[in-house]
């Protein structure tokens, strides 16, 4: 079934910039990928959109983030991206993958879902 997989999470000092990738695939199903974004928690904290793309590439990031981050995607091989320059301790915190999926079996037809990745560490010191 569909997949998310997130990497480049890390340790990084303040000012510093680290770049996520988040790959989808799937198994015994034809899919094609809507809006695709990243999501963070931090400890004791809600988990907030920090940035989200379309399959048109519109974008829309979190208030926090305007100016530092920078998402992208590529199509054909089904990742998002997210650049992230100036890191702040405040962005310390638990970055997930999310997309909308649209599923096509044989049996089923199409579905349309929301699938999350595991989640990568990015920790920023000061």
């Amino acid at each position: 079934q569909v997949q998310l997989v997130e990497s480049g999470g890390g340790l990084v000092q303040a000012g510093g910039s680290l770049r996520l990738t988040c790959a989808a695939s799937a198994s015994g199903t034809f899919f094609s990928v809507n809006t695709m974004g990243w999501y963070r928690q931090a400890p004791g904290k809600q988990r907030e959109l920090v940035a989200s793309i379309t399959s048109g590439g519109n974008t829309n990031y979190g208030d926090s983030v305007k100016g530092r981050f920078i998402i992208s995607r590529d199509n054909a091989k089904k990742t998002v991206s997210l650049q992230m320059n100036s890191l702040k301790p405040e962005d310390t915190g638990v970055y997930y993958c999310n997309a909308e999926i649209v599923t096509t079996t044989f049996w089923e037809g199409q579905k349309r879902s929301d699938y999350w990745g595991q989640g990568t560490q990015v920790t920023v010191s000061s």
